[in-house]
């Protein structure tokens, strides 16, 4: 079974992918694997490189997360140019662990993708799993985390989908509002019911 885990900026889908590795589930991360296709000498990068211009790449050839993030966060022309360029070489590798983990025998592979419903990636996965919380939450914990301005918070909030219309799209909803362990006793609930055993 491949269960595609998803949730919104701040919602703690990065804490259920733990508890599923800590299970010994294998988890294709996209946000790990975006990371990995625009290393330094990366065809990828010495694209993003030519369409958005030299500040974007550091002294020591790396991308200028910061930097690249602030051009695309404003202006939506240039975040769909940059999800164009990233988003094939980041599905084919998804798709390469996928298959690899598969082929090593686990019956359950978790696709890690926070955007797989702005994505269109419902066809990646066969159950959709969407940890979600509430607004007012979300932006506490964005600020905490992230350092941010409320008026930042809610920016980076609005550019992905709203939770509640990911919820309708989910085959199951982890609601992350309480402790730890409500949402590790809701996730178990969740892999029991579909019988989602690593190996």
């Amino acid at each position: 079974m491949i269960i595609g885990l998803t949730g919104s900026i701040a919602s703690g889908k990065s804490t259920v992918a733990n508890m599923l590795r800590e299970k010994g589930y294998p988890i294709v991360d996209a946000d790990v694997i975006a990371r990995e296709v625009v290393e330094p000498g990366s065809p990828l990068l010495n694209e993003i490189q030519n369409v958005f211009g030299d500040e974007v790449i550091q002294e020591d050839g790396s991308l200028n997360r910061e930097k690249l993030g602030s051009v695309v966060f404003s202006d939506e022309t240039k975040r769909r140019q940059l999800n164009e360029l990233m988003h094939p070489a980041i599905r084919g590798e998804m798709v390469r662990q996928k298959e690899q983990y598969v082929e090593q025998g686990f019956k359950t592979v978790i696709m890690d993708i926070p955007l797989l419903f702005e994505s269109k990636l419902q066809s990646y996965v066969e159950k959709i799993l969407v940890v979600s919380v509430t607004k007012q939450l979300q932006k506490e914990r964005l600020i905490a985390r992230n350092e941010l301005s409320e008026t930042e918070a809610d920016a980076r909030i609005a550019s992905q989908l709203d939770l509640k219309i990911k919820e309708q799209g989910a085959d199951a909803v982890i609601h992350n509002d309480g402790t730890i362990e409500e949402t590790k006793r809701q996730l178990i609930k969740i892999l029991e019911s579909w019988q989602a055993q690593p190996v």
